[in-house]
């Protein structure tokens, strides 16, 4: 538009000057004659628009100096532009190398942490050896054939020593178990359960060590080696996947340990960054038997932000309440609790109704012990939160080669935990 005006402002101005050289040149034919007068119209004519074309160019000269001008400080201003995106850059790529820096040795004094808390721990073992109980607890469902080991109550002195063995040599496997949403079964958290391996590699059940260590004072070794991985673990999902969290189990002698649990605590004060992706989960019996102080470390946790979560619930009959003042989120039931027995576990509703009972107080339902597709469907009736068991993966033990790739872990990473029969 501005070009159309522009040309028909210069036609305008070349008639008029052709006007103007016409009416002096018909003014000189009155002195001179009309040949001459037409000849010098003619040449003022060509002189003036001469001129005009000369400050006409001058003036586009201007024009493009200016516009030269312009983008010659456009450039310096990209250039500049650049050159601080690369400073920036140096700068975010010099901080992320020296936060991951930071990351790794910050793992590596938490294992050298957790090597001197093993060998502190490992003098309690004589000191408390002399009250184990001669009575051996029944096997849990496990794995079977050569990767697991059962002691008789004669072997309590074995069994002992297996577990003083299995800790003072590090032998404690860290063993993953998937928890997953219903109805997409999407995989939210991993359940994170301890092993111990005697020095022939056999695995040794918790329902095997959990009270001849308990009674020795030895379960805060185990937790303190479970706390650590988990801790560990849950640093290298981060770099990956955020949403997936960690349920963490702590027993109920390390719950009443008053000389462990307040180190406990500060040690999760000093990682409370990753509060929203740790669980600790305690027993119902653990939690029951807590006390006033032990509700106060309790809700201690929950105040920093991690995650508190009940299993190896044996009554409904609960003060949800109660829990939910303590900080408890999640409340873990056994499928067959929920599809058949409700009323002998002491629950004042029924099944169906269960799931909004705990969210009005705040508590995500978690059915554990979930082993085929037919309790899948009355759970999805029943609107459960969460579920787990040998239906959706069995634990696997994590190797330390495949804690980088947790947050998609395939069947091949892993060590399978087998069923038994």
């Amino acid at each position: 538009m501005t070009d159309r005006i522009s040309s028909v402002t210069r036609a305008l101005l070349t008639l008029c000057l052709f006007f103007v050289c016409a009416t002096l040149g018909a003014a000189m034919a009155l002195f001179v004659g009309w040949p001459v007068a037409v000849l010098s119209g003619i040449v003022a004519f060509v002189l003036v628009q001469q001129v005009r074309t000369s400050f006409a160019r001058r003036g586009d000269k201007r024009v493009q100096a200016k516009e030269i001008a312009h983008l010659r400080k456009n450039y310096l201003d990209v250039e500049t532009a650049l050159h601080e995106t690369r400073v920036r850059l140096g700068e975010l790529s010099g901080h992320f190398e020296q936060r991951a820096g930071a990351q790794e040795k910050k793992i590596v004094s938490e294992l050298k942490v957790l090597e001197s808390l093993v060998r502190d721990f490992a003098g309690k073992i004589s000191r408390g050896a002399v009250e184990v109980p001669h009575e051996m607890p029944a096997a849990q469902r496990g794995p079977t054939g050569a990767y697991v080991r059962t002691f008789q109550a004669r072997d309590r002195d074995q069994l002992l020593e297996a577990i003083r063995s299995s800790l003072e040599e590090n032998r404690v496997d860290l063993y993953l178990q998937p928890i997953v949403s219903l109805p997409q079964r999407k995989l939210r958290y991993y359940e994170a359960l301890s092993r111990l391996r005697d020095k022939d590699g056999q695995v040794i059940m918790p329902a095997q060590y959990m009270q001849v260590a308990g009674r020795a004072g030895l379960m805060s070794v185990v937790d303190n080696l479970l706390l650590f991985r988990c801790v560990q673990i849950v640093r290298r999902l981060a770099q990956k996947n955020r949403d997936i969290g960690i349920f963490c189990n702590i027993s109920g002698d390390t719950l009443a340990d008053k000389e462990f649990f307040p180190q406990f605590l500060d040690y999760m004060r000093a990682n409370r960054d990753l509060a929203g992706q740790i669980v600790f989960e305690f027993s119902q019996d653990a939690v029951l038997k807590a006390g006033s102080e032990g509700e106060h470390n309790l809700a201690a946790l929950a105040t920093m932000g991690f995650g508190l979560s009940m299993d190896h619930v044996e009554t409904l009959a609960l003060d949800f309440l109660r829990l939910k003042a303590i900080g408890f989120r999640h409340l873990k039931v056994r499928a067959s609790t929920l599809t058949a027995g409700m009323s002998s576990a002491g629950a004042a509703v029924a099944a169906e109704d269960f799931k909004k009972l705990l969210s009005r107080h705040g508590l995500n339902l978690i059915a554990e012990r979930v082993e085929d597709e037919k309790t899948v469907l009355q759970l999805l009736d029943y609107a459960v939160d969460y579920a787990q068991g040998y239906l959706f993966g069995e634990p696997r033990a994590v190797r330390d080669d495949s804690v980088k790739s947790l947050a998609t872990m395939e069947p091949a990473s892993v060590v399978p935990f087998r069923k038994a029969s």
